[in-house]
């Protein structure tokens, strides 16, 4: 079995004072980490402090304040440049590591990236020794992501919510970043992490996973016309456009990433229409709709869609579900 250790930990942040702190905490309790790189993006509040209380003068933190806000894909290209560590593992401002964590990733053989089951937690729940010793018990036998599989996991089904596998956190080989020159796309401000992967696995890397939960992640609001713009989508879809051209693919892999750009687009479209809708009114909004004719069944289909998923499981949402079952 190998074991992972000597970690970078990753962690963008902007304006995350109450819950920064929280989540320094959980990187800098694991023994294999050995940094933690904290890149504040320009924050309005005091997450720089927060982060520093919650270190106690610990000397593997490092805080690189920012003067403009380049986004999480910036701030993580930031922090790789700073990596002195065999590994990186990514942590967002408002989540938190499960205790022991690398202990328990223990893989069979060789990897490029190891990512464990993630626990998405209720906004308002406290994640303490009760709350971590609740949490589901999964198997720690290792399964092997294709990049056909990353793909197929992020395409909405027929009654099912939108798959998530691009919420993956996983620990990734350093060596392996180094060697091909791999960065975050910059132009992203949504799906830089699911980019990166997906180009990471069409150069191929060996990316095992496993149903041990590992990460919490704080359940945010998350709907057609929530925080992510237009703008954001038409962004993600142009990257990963572009990838489809630039990657020899097979042929599982470049079927399932039509019908994941098909749906992409949908969702950029419905964005765009609710974002004029806001701006400029229903009529503007509906002519956006009707020109070309062809955006018309994408948007009623997706508001239709939206208006369903909310009705079926909003009354359904757990306290805390799983990415993978258990």
């Amino acid at each position: 079995m190998m074991r992972i250790e000597n970690v970078c930990v990753i962690i963008p942040t902007h304006s995350a004072e109450k819950t920064i702190g929280e989540a320094v905490r959980s990187a800098l309790l694991q023994k294999e980490v050995s940094q933690v790189i904290v890149v504040d993006d320009c924050s309005t509040d005091g997450s720089i402090a927060a982060a520093n209380q919650s270190a106690q003068g610990d000397p593997r933190l490092t805080i690189i304040p920012l003067d403009n806000n380049g986004g999480p894909a910036n701030a993580r290209n930031i922090a790789l440049d700073m990596c002195e560590a065999d590994y990186v593992a990514l942590l967002d401002s408002d989540d938190v590591f499960v205790p022991n964590r690398f202990l328990k990733i223990a893989c069979d053989g060789p990897f490029d990236l190891v990512a464990d089951n993630i626990a998405f937690a209720r906004d308002d729940l406290i994640f303490d020794e009760e709350f971590f010793e609740g949490l589901a018990k999964g198997n720690n036998a290792q399964n092997s992501m294709t990049l056909t599989g990353m793909i197929e996991g992020n395409i909405s089904r027929p009654g099912k919510p939108r798959s998530e596998l691009g919420f993956l956190k996983p620990v990734m080989s350093y060596k392996f970043i180094r060697a091909h020159g791999l960065r975050y796309n910059t132009s992203l401000r949504l799906g830089e992490d699911f980019d990166l992967y997906l180009r990471m696995l069409a150069i191929g890397a060996v990316f095992l996973t496993s149903n041990n939960v590992g990460y919490v992640a704080r359940i945010r609001h998350d709907s057609l016309s929530g925080a992510h713009s237009g703008k954001d989508l038409g962004a993600l879809y142009d990257a990963i456009y572009d990838a489809k051209n630039n990657f020899a693919l097979c042929p599982n892999a470049q079927a399932a990433l039509e019908i994941y750009l098909l749906q992409l687009h949908a969702r950029y479209l419905i964005h765009r229409f609710l974002e004029i809708k806001n701006t400029e009114g229903y009529i503007r909004a509906l002519a956006f709709s009707a020109n070309p004719p062809s955006r018309f069944f994408p948007i009623a289909k997706a508001i239709f869609h939206d208006k369903l998923m909310s009705c079926k499981y909003s009354s359904q949402t757990p306290d805390i579900r799983y990415l993978f079952d258990t």
